[in-house]
């Protein structure tokens, strides 16, 4: 499937170069996402997955190049602002509040300091509230009043993304979500993204979990020492074996 459609890009990054002090990190990186899709960014520890995460969600702001939302420049806006306008993030290591329940955790984005977004969902994407989100995610509606540390892994998991889901966002940034999960809630992760995806929600993914991102991506970047060294389908880089091997130091045959 090409990342190309009618409709124009709900999140464009145009050469943008980020640093972290003198350490130069994203070096003139450009991306394309769209409504309803699903972009994998691939890559091995350190190369820069994250600090695209944080860039975009005005966290790490670029020291050049844009980032456009919605098409919207964020250029010199607080990441508040952004959250605001329509994006919520997935972080790596889920970051729950552990001395909140899972019924807190999960209202958090609809408080009045968080500054939801009152205009109802369009196009087809789901409008989402607690008995939703409960509905979707069984398991947290069974530890409702439990503190969020007395939860495994992957219930803190399920409800860092209901968290996100509970802000109503078009666009989820996902950093790493199958981090330290068996394959049993791997795949149901990855279930959860792909319907995310039918209810017209965007997710750009970080993961290392190849498999999972070649399952549920539309389009792939791979990305490696701040560039990207590949973008396309699933097939097409299945076809690459040297990208394969040297930047996420998979054989081609495995992919089989």
């Amino acid at each position: 499937m090409s990342e190309s459609t009618t409709a124009g890009p709900l999140l464009s990054v145009r050469g943008i170069h980020t640093y972290y002090g003198d350490s130069y990190v994203l070096q003139g990186l450009d991306l394309d996402l769209r409504a309803g899709t699903i972009v994998g960014i691939l890559g091995r520890n350190g190369m820069g997955k994250t600090t695209l995460i944080r860039a975009v969600a005005g966290l790490t702001p670029p020291r050049e190049g844009d980032v456009t939302f919605k098409g919207r420049s964020l250029r010199g806006r607080p990441a508040y602002a952004i959250a605001q306008d329509g994006m919520a993030i997935v972080p790596q290591g889920r970051r729950i509040f552990r001395s909140l329940t899972v019924r807190e955790n999960l209202l958090l984005p609809t408080s009045v300091l968080a500054g939801r977004r009152a205009a109802a969902a369009e196009n087809g994407q789901r409008r989402w509230d607690l008995a939703g989100v409960l509905a979707e995610f069984p398991q947290l509606a069974e530890r409702i009043g439990h503190l969020g540390g007395a939860l495994s892994g992957g219930e803190q998991q399920m409800l860092a993304i209901g968290r996100a889901l509970m802000a109503n966002p078009d666009l989820i940034l996902m950093d790493e979500p199958s981090e330290g999960l068996a394959p049993r809630l791997v795949q149901q992760v990855g279930g959860i993204m792909k319907r995310l995806r039918t209810q017209r929600h965007a997710i750009l993914l970080v993961e290392q979990n190849l498999a999972l991102a070649l399952e549920v991506a539309d389009y792939l970047y791979v990305i490696a020492s701040g560039k990207f060294v590949f973008r396309g389908t699933s097939a097409e880089l299945a076809r690459e074996p040297e990208i394969l091997d040297r930047h996420l130091g998979v054989a081609a045959g495995k992919l089989a």
